[in-house]
C-alpha cells in the first residue's frame, strides 16, 4: 500500500504534462464550437484516441496506480480543458466503472474493451441508472429484469433517463430490479451488448452546461440478453440475493422486538448496491472534474484582474478583487486535497468509514459553482458574454451539484454517517 503523499512521481508530473498540452491546444480551440453545437464532439474523441488518452490501456494504467491520485490528476486536466469535451471523453469510464464494480474478471475483459473501439473505430459506453421517478432515490427503481430459466437469457423492459451517451454508445450497462420486495438491495447491473434489438435512444437532452456530452433516455422494450450479460453472475446474484432477504427478516424481527421494548439484533454486514457500488467509486473523480473547472474559470479571473484597469489601477490592487481571488484559490486546494485524501483510500483499499468519497465531491462540486460564478463576478459584463470563457464554465459547473449524487444525498450520507443516525 502506497503511503499518503502530495507530491506526483515523475510519470505522474510527465502524464500530467501530456493532458494539459492536449487540453490546451485541442480541448479549448474547440471548446465554444462544440457547446453551441451540442452534439458529441466525435474528432475530438478520435484525436484522443490516436495519441491514446481515450483507450483501455490509458485508464486501466491510471486506474491500477497504487497512490490512487493518476485518476484525479488526469481529469482535473481534462476538464481544466472544457467539461462538456471532458465528459464525453471520459464518459465510457463510468459505465467501465460499473463493470470493473461488478463484474468477474472475465466479463472485465470482455466488455471493456469493446467500449472503447480503437483509434480507428472509437466507441462509447454508457451507465443507465436514473429513471424519470427514480434519481436520488434508487429505491424506487422501475426498471424490471425477470430470469427466463429455459432459454438463459434475462428480460429488461423500462426507461432510464439522464445516461451519458445514452442510445449511441456500443455497449450500456444497465441497472435493473431482479426483486422488488427487496427494495435497492434487489437491483442488479446488466450489460446490453452492441446492437441488442428492443434497446433504443429516446429524448435527447438541450443542457443548461456540459452541452458537448450526449445525455439522453435510453428505452428497453422487452430486451433480451444471455445469462452471462448479468454482472457478477447468476450464484453470486443468488448468493447476495438470500443475504439481503435474510436481513429484511431479521429487520422486521427488530421491529416486532423494539415494539415489546427488545433491542433489534445486530445486522450481518452492509449488502452491496450494485448502482451505489459504481457511485461510491466514481465520486472522487467526478469531484477532480469540478477542481479542474473551478481551476480554469480562477485563472481566467486572476489574468482578468491583473489587466483590467479601473480607476487608474488594475482592479486586483483592490481588496474587494484580491480577496475574492484569495478565497477561490483556498477552497480549490482545500477540494483538490479532499479528492486526492479520497482517492488514495480507495487505492489502498480504505473504506470510506467517514464519507470521505461524499464529503470530496459535495465540496469539490459546490466549489466550482462558487468559484466559477466569482469569476463572472470579476470579469463584470465581460463575463456575462460567450466572449469569455467563465460563463460557459459557470453553466458547466452547475451539474456538479447535481449528478452522480446530488449535494443534499452527500450531506445525507455524511449527516448518516458520522452521526450514526437515520438521518431522514
Amino acid at each position: 500500500m502506497a503511503e499518503f503523499a502530495l507530491d506526483l512521481n515523475d510519470d505522474q508530473k510527465a502524464v500530467r504534462e501530456w493532458i494539459h498540452g492536449f487540453a490546451a491546444d485541442v480541448m479549448r480551440p474547440a471548446a465554444a464550437e462544440w457547446d453551441e453545437r451540442e452534439e458529441t464532439p466525435w474528432p475530438i474523441i478520435q484525436e484522443a484516441a490516436k495519441i491514446g488518452l481515450y483507450s483501455l490501456d490509458f485508464y486501466a494504467q491510471q486506474y491500477f496506480d497504487p497512490t490512487g491520485l493518476s485518476i484525479p490528476m488526469v481529469m482535473e486536466e481534462l476538464f481544466w480543458g472544457d467539461a462538456g469535451i471532458g465528459l464525453s471523453i471520459v464518459g465510457t469510464a463510468l459505465a467501465a466503472v460499473g463493470v470493473l464494480a461488478n463484474g468477474t474478471e472475465e466479463q472485465i475483459g470482455t466488455w471493456i474493451p469493446q467500449m472503447y473501439g480503437d483509434a480507428n473505430d472509437v466507441k462509447v459506453a454508457a451507465f443507465c441508472s436514473s429513471e424519470p421517478d427514480a434519481g436520488s432515490d434508487v429505491s424506487a427503481m422501475r426498471t424490471r429484469a425477470v430470469y427466463d430459466e429455459a432459454k438463459d437469457e434475462w428480460v429488461l423492459n423500462g426507461t432510464k433517463t439522464w445516461a451519458t451517451n445514452g442510445g449511441i454508445a456500443n455497449v450500456h450497462v444497465v441497472v435493473a430490479v431482479v426483486d422488488p420486495e427487496l427494495g435497492s438491495r434487489g437491483h442488479a447491473s446488466f450489460v446490453i451488448p452492441p446492437n441488442t434489438p428492443g434497446l433504443s435512444q429516446g429524448q435527447k437532452f438541450k443542457k443548461h452546461g456540459i452541452r458537448a456530452s450526449h445525455t439522453a433516455e435510453v428505452v428497453l422494450e422487452d430486451v433480451r440478453v444471455p445469462g452471462h450479460c448479468l454482472l457478477g453472475g447468476k450464484d453470486k446474484l443468488d448468493e447476495r440475493l438470500a443475504r439481503a432477504r435474510e436481513r429484511a427478516k431479521e429487520a422486521k424481527k427488530g421491529g416486532e422486538r423494539s415494539e415489546m421494548g427488545v433491542p433489534p439484533a445486530g445486522g450481518r454486514g452492509r449488502v452491496k448496491n450494485a448502482a451505489m457500488a459504481t457511485f461510491e467509486a466514481s465520486r472522487p473523480a467526478v469531484g477532480a472534474q469540478a477542481v479542474g473547472i473551478a481551476r480554469a474559470a480562477y485563472e481566467v479571473a486572476l489574468d482578468y484582474a491583473k489587466t483590467r484597469v479601473q480607476f487608474g489601477r488594475p482592479i486586483i490592487d483592490n481588496q474587494g478583487i484580491a480577496f475574492q481571488l484569495a478565497d477561490m484559490r483556498t477552497r480549490i486546494d482545500a477540494a483538490r486535497l479532499l479528492v486526492w485524501r479520497a482517492s488514495w483510500m480507495a487505492a489502498a483499499g480504505r473504506p470510506f468509514e467517514g464519507a470521505e468519497g461524499s464529503m470530496s465531491k459535495l465540496f469539490a462540486g459546490e466549489t466550482a459553482k462558487s468559484v466559477t460564478a466569482q469569476a463572472m463576478q470579476i470579469l463584470g459584463g465581460n463575463g456575462f458574454t460567450r466572449e469569455y470563457p467563465v460563463e460557459r464554465m459557470h453553466r458547466d459547473a452547475a451539474i456538479y451539484s447535481i449528478f452522480e449524487g446530488t449535494s443534499e444525498i452527500q450531506r445525507l450520507v455524511i449527516a448518516r454517517t458520522v452521526s450514526g443516525v437515520h438521518v431522514r
